[in-house]
């Protein structure tokens, strides 16, 4: 897979914060393509879905991506405007437009940011229904669109201590490398290689308890400020309904109403590509014109550039969804190397 050509869409973990090198900053996208790709480097710190959708896909479809990591979200369910329908729908058309122009795609499940900063359960719980919102709908789009899919949510993922940097939020040092090395496995098993895997053995320590502190009491500081102008309230707000259902004994109907919400979300998603629904024909090659998505015409990279919000849409019927397929690496314009 020498040459090929990975953009790398999404926040903050994916543009290397956590990974400091001289000039700035590396991360696990950087280090999955040193050497072994033509890499874009389009995630930004702080980006949400919409950003995503509207900025980062028409430049890696500019850029003429084989091969696209998507991951984003986490920042999404630090908003008050938390809308996971909206974040399905953008998802979707970004990861549609990718595709359909021949890309593979890179996605992964997050943990969520209340159980990361170890925060009293009813603050972290609400944070923790958006997070598995979140991670359920790229679990449904992953299967869609033939996605490597890294799992990162996981308990022993969160717990290992030395994988994650000071501000509890991104990967250290060692957990970009670990991300890389994993995706680097996964690709390998679809039969596309990119060379070595990346080294494991981190160049630095990771951060010791008191920088940890140093970094509560200085630059953490400053996160929680600037968020407290906007999710600060909405957080005090379901921390106060997640009390009253506690006491009341009704916890499972903010269950319910999260369920519905995601239910909802996932019936906005249009019909299966049509590279999905008449596999004969095969996946698109780069550059193949299929139509836009039934979802938007903001599909194409032209038009994706656009800022007017989604079309909200009622449940369509889909068809079926083979998550266990592995296809051919024929399958995407691209042979194993």
């Amino acid at each position: 897979m020498n040459g090929v050509r990975f953009a790398a869409l999404g926040d903050s973990l994916t543009s290397g914060i956590g990974d400091p090198v001289e000039g700035g900053w590396r991360g696990w996208a950087a280090l999955l393509g040193e050497g072994r790709t033509v890499f874009g480097n389009f995630a930004v710190s702080g980006a949400l879905t919409a950003d995503v959708e509207e900025s980062q896909t028409p430049a890696a479809l500019d850029f003429g991506a084989d091969l696209a990591s998507v991951v984003v979200g986490v920042n999404d369910t630090l908003r008050a405007a938390f809308d996971i329908e909206d974040i399905a729908v953008r998802l979707d058309r970004a990861c549609h437009a990718l595709a359909g122009q021949g890309a593979v795609l890179l996605t992964a499940c997050l943990p969520d940011p209340g159980a990361m900063l170890g925060l009293p359960g009813p603050l972290a719980r609400p944070l923790a229904r958006r997070q598995r919102a979140l991670n359920s709908v790229v679990h449904a789009l992953s299967a869609r669109y033939d996605a490597v899919h890294l799992h990162m949510s996981d308990a022993a993922w969160i717990a290992e201590r030395g994988l994650w940097s000071a501000d509890r939020l991104h990967p250290g040092e060692r957990g970009h490398r670990v991300i890389a090395a994993r995706f680097h496995g996964l690709l390998a098993e679809r039969g596309l290689r990119l060379g070595a895997p990346p080294p494991l053995a981190a160049e630095r320590p990771p951060p010791s308890r008191r920088e940890s502190l140093r970094w509560l009491a200085t630059k953490g500081s400053v996160w929680v400020a600037r968020r407290c102008r906007d999710l600060l309230p909405e957080l005090l707000r379901l921390a106060a309904a997640e009390a009253r259902h506690a006491a009341r004994g009704t916890t499972r109907r903010l269950d319910a109403a999260a369920d519905r919400s995601l239910a909802l979300a996932v019936a906005t998603l249009g019909p299966e590509p049509p590279w999905r629904q008449a596999p004969a024909a095969g996946r698109p090659g780069r550059g193949t014109a299929h139509g836009p998505h039934p979802a938007s015409a903001s599909a194409s990279a032209s038009e994706s550039r656009g800022t007017a919000a989604p079309q909200r849409r009622g449940p369509e019927p889909n068809g079926p969804v083979d998550a266990h397929r592995t296809p051919a690496p024929a399958d995407f314009g691209l042979l194993p190397g």
